[in-house]
């Protein structure tokens, strides 16, 4: 087993300074039944301190942006106290931690929305897509599509959900622009049909990104921002006839604005992948012609273990990765890296989404070693 001691090295991205390259990637518990974060939540994050970086669950930043039972928000003042609870905790366990802001737009249903409204997107295209609901999982509710009057209401949510995520004691925020929620439904044109300025051409369909990102930066400081792309995945049937021509131009826009850093989901494990590179087309969109473009600080995730995720410092490629389900079965991931010690056993999916405590706050660490272990509670 690969033994580099890069992945323990220090390293500050923007404002960050992350003692480790190992970040727990956002990934949704749903443990939140009525959408504010509880003991249990702050139990589930304390525990993983030990993290470089955690980012957070994705994290509603409206009503509207709703679009499963049991997530959290960052909207309401019970909300922000309730992720207070958690940041304190996290901090002091010697960690840092970012709110992921999210709008799911289509992927969503009436009986999540204010009023019971349609949900919204880019434009009124329904998607072979389901959500979780309270009558189980069900076909979401075909979207309407987003006025071009209605686009700047849509931006303030994500500015003021960064400023609440700063109250609520979180260290910067994630914009999530990928997995087929509401932005990349703005970049993909299987999804963006519209003929205004904010459809058509990559650089309309790339300018909600954009003026989003802007607007948080210019809220809470570029150097607490990072934005989430998932360029070589299709998820909630959100898909692109030329990925590489609109992703391209996105992290190009992105290179010029001073970000903590961008993070790239290379793939899924519950996608479909783009074809790549890696199926032996030369010529096919990579993930390394998208670094070429973009000269700061960059996380990738998908599907790394230890010894990937350091030949991705170590060459340079990388300055962090994020790790999705090594952090939910086992607390203490970089310790356990840092000792040679065995991960958990992966637990079972029924546990990952939904229930109480069991499989989500009850996973054991390694025996505390003292301070500095880095060892979960």
């Amino acid at each position: 087993m690969t033994t580099s001691q890069s992945l323990f090295s220090p390293i500050n991205l923007g404002a960050l300074s992350l003692a480790n390259r190992l970040a727990m990637a956002p990934m949704t518990r749903a443990r939140a039944p009525d959408r504010v974060p509880n003991s249990a939540m702050v139990s589930y994050y304390a525990q993983r301190a030990g993290a470089g970086l955690i980012i957070s669950e994705a994290t509603q930043i409206s009503e509207q942006g709703t679009g499963s039972i049991a997530t959290p928000g960052i909207h309401s003042a019970g909300q922000i106290a309730g992720w207070r609870r958690v940041t304190d905790a996290v901090h002091a366990g010697g960690g840092l931690i970012v709110c992921q802001l999210w709008h799911v737009g289509r992927v969503s249903h009436t009986s999540m929305q204010p009023d019971g409204q349609l949900p919204v997107s880019s434009s009124a295209t329904a998607g072979d897509i389901n959500t979780f609901t309270a009558n189980g999982f069900e076909p979401c509710t075909p979207p309407r599509a987003l006025t071009i009057d209605e686009i700047p209401g849509v931006i303030e949510q994500y500015r003021q959900a960064a400023l609440n995520a700063r109250q609520a004691g979180f260290d910067g925020v994630q914009i999530h622009a990928a997995s087929g929620y509401l932005i990349d439904q703005f970049l993909r044109d299987g999804v963006n049909r519209r003929t205004d300025n904010y459809g058509g051409s990559v650089a309309n369909r790339a300018r909600l990104l954009l003026e989003v990102t802007d607007a948080v930066c210019a809220a809470i400081g570029g150097e607490r921002v990072s934005v989430r792309l998932s360029p070589f995945t299709v998820t909630w049937d959100c898909r692109d006839s030329d990925p590489a021509s609109i992703f391209s131009h996105a992290v190009a826009e992105l290179d010029r604005r001073e970000l903590a850093f961008l993070e790239l989901v290379e793939r899924g494990f519950d996608s479909v992948a783009v074809r790549t590179a890696a199926d032996g087309d030369s010529d096919a969109f990579s993930p390394a012609d998208l670094r070429a473009l973009y000269s700061g600080a960059l996380m990738v995730n998908g599907c790394y273990d230890q010894d990937s995720a350091a030949r991705a410092i170590d060459s340079g490629y990388a300055q962090a990765v994020s790790l999705g389900r090594p952090f939910i079965s086992t607390p203490d991931v970089v310790e356990r890296y840092r000792t040679g010690a065995s991960l958990n056993p992966d637990l079972e999916p029924i546990y990952w989404y939904g229930g109480g405590k069991e499989g989500y706050c009850d996973t054991p660490a390694l025996p505390a070693h003292g301070p500095g272990s880095g060892v979960g509670n």
